[in-house]
This record gives C-alpha cells, structure tokens and sequence, in this order.
C-alpha cells in the first residue's frame, strides 16, 4: 500500500505543503475556518495522517503511554483496568504499549527498558490484584502504580479501598439481622485478606457482636476451596454455625452455594452469603444471584492513566483508595426463624 503524502493532501484540497502543515499539526495561523475544514476533508478522503515520529520529534511527545503488568492481559478478571485505562488515553489522544510480564523479572526489566526507549509520554505499572511490590529500581520518576502500592513509596497509586469493602459486606448481613457471620478468608492474598478483615472486625464491634474465631475459617480462593471451608462452618455445633457468610472473593462464593446445596439449605431462607469483586459470569449467574461487593477496576485504570497524563491531580508518595461498592443482589435475607436447625444433607 502507497502512504498518501503530504503534496497529496495539498493537491487535493487546492492549497500549499505549509498550510497543510499548519492544520494538520494545530499550529496557531490566519488561515480560515473554511480551509482548515477542505484541508482536514481532503486528508480524510485520501487517508493521510501525520507521521508520529515526525510529530513526536517536534513536540517531545510521543502520544503513546506504556503500561506494564503482571497477568492482567491473559487475566479476564482484571480486565476493566486495561478498559479504564484504554479509554482516558483515547480521550486524550494517546496509544497504549501494552506489555505483560507473567511476573517474570526478566521480562520486566527489558520491557522497561523498551518503553524508555520508545519515549513514551508516560509509564504505568499495574498488577492483577492489590500487592505491596518492590518497584524495580529501572522505573522513571512519574510513573504511576495501579492496584499495587510501592512499599518504598515514592511514587502516586491507586488501589481498592478493601476495609471499606469489608465494612461494607459485613454491614449488610448486620443489616439483614444476622449475629452469627462468617468470614471465609485466604492466606492467598495477604493485603487484601487482612484490610477485609478489619472490615469485618469493625463492624461486628459496631454491632456488638463478639468475635468467634471459629466463624473465621481460610481457605483456596477458588469454589473448592469456599465449599471446603463452608463444611467445616456447617458442621459447628447447631447453636454455633452461621447464619450468614462474608466470602473473600466471589469464586469462594461458589463454593459456598455448592455445599449448601449438598445439605439441603437454601439460599438465602436458610443462609446468607456475600461475596467480593463481582466478578463477570460468576456473581450475577448463580441461583439467587449473588450479593457482592465490586472491584473499581474501570475507575482505577481510568484514574491511573489520567494521573499518567497530567489531566488529573495525585499527589506524590500517596495511595489513593477507590471506593468499593456495594452490589445488591438476592443471596442476602433475614437469619432463618430457627437456626439451629438439623443440616438436610442429601444421600
């Protein structure tokens, strides 16, 4: 294919080399709306853009952002991020140079390398959920962390405010009228884990509910390892099993559903349960669907490239904390009339 050329332009639209500069480049100058209109119709009808290398030595700008992550490309999960992030750089006239790193050192280091190298207008390091990493001593000042915080500081981040989603889930079984909660933890994801579980801490001491560490069981962050750790809450004493159920993610979730199928339970006349993350095809599926608490995924990549970008204030050395809201669905009702009551295990 022939790339149409400037003189193309210019012989189209009946005007000089120069002036198609000046409009295609936005430069400031006396020519009238009418040719600046025939100029840009002209370069539309042909196909001709600017060239970016041109433009980029110029200007200094290259218009392209780079973003580095762990798994977030391969990970469907986190995706938003990348949606969040894709669209600010769109709206503000910039490409993403994305590369995923399948959190290999190696690779993260050359792909550093390769960004610096390409002049990117500005650098983001993201990963799949939120960490406290170790920011590799190749990062440029500026770059901007997402869902992840440097544990040296030094540089702005956003991440999910996970105690306030905490608080949030717990607040709804309270609500509902539940005393005996359950939180089913991982040792998975450490940060996560421990700021969810003040959460619930809180609000049970806002309740004035004691704390029963039997009610706090751990356990894989899949449907396996939900449906584990809710047999061995289902199998407390009659007058000590929950009554309702604050899961870590949405996957456990699962897993919660499944065991209290296999006993004759339903959800949620004979027990509530809530989840976290919303995840796609997981939350809004189940049977009821599932009551949650969602990851800002969007908002954070949205934030993150417009911090990037300059369009958007954050403060150097500070974390900010995305709101996490809450997702009412039907797995959250009122405790059971008796529950105590004998588990209907099915043969």
């Amino acid at each position: 294919m022939v790339r149409a050329r400037i003189s193309d332009v210019a012989a189209a639209a009946g005007v000089s080399v120069t002036t198609v500069s000046l409009v295609m480049n936005d430069v400031e100058s006396r020519i009238s709306a009418e040719t600046r209109q025939r100029v840009r119709e002209a370069a539309k009808a042909i196909g001709y853009a600017p060239s970016s290398v041109a433009r980029g030595l110029r200007t200094q700008q290259t218009r392209t952002v780079g973003l580095i992550s762990d798994q977030i490309a391969t990970t469907p999960f986190a995706g938003d991020m990348l949606a969040g992030a894709q669209d600010a750089a769109r709206e503000n006239g910039h490409l993403v140079f994305l590369i995923d790193t399948g959190g290999d050192s190696a690779i993260e280091a050359d792909a550093i390398r390769a960004l610096t190298a390409q002049q990117v207008d500005a650098l983001i390091y993201a990963c799949m959920w939120h960490q406290v990493v170790a920011a590799p001593a190749s990062l440029p000042a500026g770059t901007v962390f997402l869902d992840c915080r440097p544990e040296n500081g030094g540089f702005r981040s956003v991440v999910p405010d996970d105690r306030a989603g905490g608080v949030s889930a717990v607040r709804e079984l309270v609500a509902a009228g539940h005393r005996r909660i359950a939180y089913i933890d991982t040792d998975d994801a450490p940060i996560a884990s421990e700021l969810r579980h003040e959460g619930y801490l809180e609000v049970l001491a806002d309740a004035g509910i004691a704390v029963d560490p039997a009610l706090h069981v751990r356990g894989e962050t899949t449907a396996r390892g939900g449906r584990i750790a809710t047999d061995r809450l289902l199998e407390l004493p009659e007058d000590q099993r929950p009554t309702g159920i604050f899961c870590f993610n949405d996957r456990m979730a699962v897993g919660v559903y499944t065991a209290a199928h296999h006993r004759g339970l339903e959800i949620p006349r004979d027990l509530s349960v809530v989840g976290y993350d919303d995840q796609q095809l997981i939350a809004a599926e189940q049977d009821p669907p599932l009551t949650t608490i969602a990851l800002p995924h969007y908002d954070m990549g949205r934030w993150a490239m417009e911090v990037a970008l300059g369009v958007r204030a954050g403060d150097e050395d500070v974390t900010h904390l995305m709101e996490c809201p809450v997702i009412r669905r039907d797995s959250v009702g009122p405790p059971p009339a008796y529950v105590g009551k004998q588990n209907r295990r099915r043969a």
